[in-house]
């Protein structure tokens, strides 16, 4: 792999620069580390402690695919639909989509693997992600898209990056949103104080959301969104930042003022689900050989249904 240190991890060790990277455990990182497997400039990182400077490109070099991807019938998921190039899943809320630091197995990969053994002996680019062309944070549900072949999961990629994939989300928000639809156009980065959590920050990358309006309640709106770039947690930080978190997403609430919480007579406090209540309900896509456009819905999971019954 060709990785660059962002900003986010400047002056950090390279073995927790590479795990985080990577997506491997600290421990499997500083094995690489250890083995020579992690260089800058055709020069071997000696040390895990080595510091490394924002900006600086490394090339690392990762095992194949160990016990990680074994496949795992017992990882529950469901499949709306499956041709010879393409699976959708329904992702329950709580799967992890693929193996990564803290989360090595037991993952929507290992179950797939399983239910369709034709992937585990394909030739992937990224053998540690087999067919994974986009992802769904843990605590969210619904419709991802997952290529079961490498070209098929090189012609997705090229759709995502072409913006004719059509993903929209339902998100319960705090506060009373004024507007019956808007657009959020702010880019997105790395936290500079936190790798693990974005922000919106005029250096980031391109990221727009759309909106609009399905209910209202005082003091929570049920919005509709639909996704024109997909970048990490993007639904989740565009919400937050114009002043309405989601709902259950304790890590981008904090701090966040809520509009219309505040206002005179009763203000809904929707019981929380135990998750962000975001789920993926809308998919379409060109299938990869045919060029049919398909399209899929998923219904609110039971978990979401009790929080909208309780307002």
């Amino acid at each position: 792999m060709k990785l660059e240190v962002p900003r986010a991890l400047d002056g950090e060790r390279a073995d927790r620069v590479v795990a985080f990277l990577a997506g491997i455990p600290r421990r499997e990182a500083a094995a690489v580390v250890e083995s020579g497997g992690v260089r800058v400039g055709g020069l071997v990182v000696a040390k895990g402690s080595q510091r490394l400077a924002a900006g600086t490109e490394l090339e690392v070099d990762l095992p194949e695919a160990g016990p990680g991807l074994a496949p795992d019938a017992s990882v529950e998921f469901g499949v709306v639909f499956a041709d010879d190039d393409t699976v959708v899943v329904d992702k329950p809320a709580g799967l992890v989509v693929h193996p990564g630091a803290g989360n090595p197995a037991r993952t929507l990969v290992n179950g797939l693997l399983a239910r369709f053994p034709d992937m585990a002996t394909a030739r992937w680019p990224d053998p540690a992600r087999p067919g994974i062309v986009h992802r769904l944070d843990k605590g969210t549900s619904g419709l991802l898209m997952v290529g079961r072949r490498p070209a098929a999961a090189a012609a997705l990629v090229a759709q995502l990056k072409a913006r004719t994939v059509e993903r929209r989300y339902l998100a319960l928000v705090r506060g009373a949103v004024a507007e019956d639809k808007g657009v959020i156009d702010a880019p997105v980065a790395r936290s500079a104080t936190d790798p693990t959590r974005m922000t919106v920050r005029p250096d980031g990358r391109a990221a727009v959301t759309t909106f609009e309006v399905v209910r209202r309640w005082p003091g929570a709106t049920l919005l509709r969104c639909a996704l024109q770039t997909g970048r990490t947690h993007q639904v989740r930080v565009h919400l937050a930042a114009i002043g309405h978190p989601i709902v259950g997403d304790d890590r981008y609430t904090r701090g966040t003022r809520r509009p219309g919480d505040g206002r005179s007579g009763p203000v809904a406090r929707p019981p929380a689900p135990g998750r962000p209540f975001l789920h993926a309900e809308v998919l379409g896509f060109d299938q990869p050989t045919t060029g049919a456009r398909l399209r899929f819905e998923s219904p609110l999971p039971a978990d979401l249904v009790l929080v909208l019954d309780a307002l």
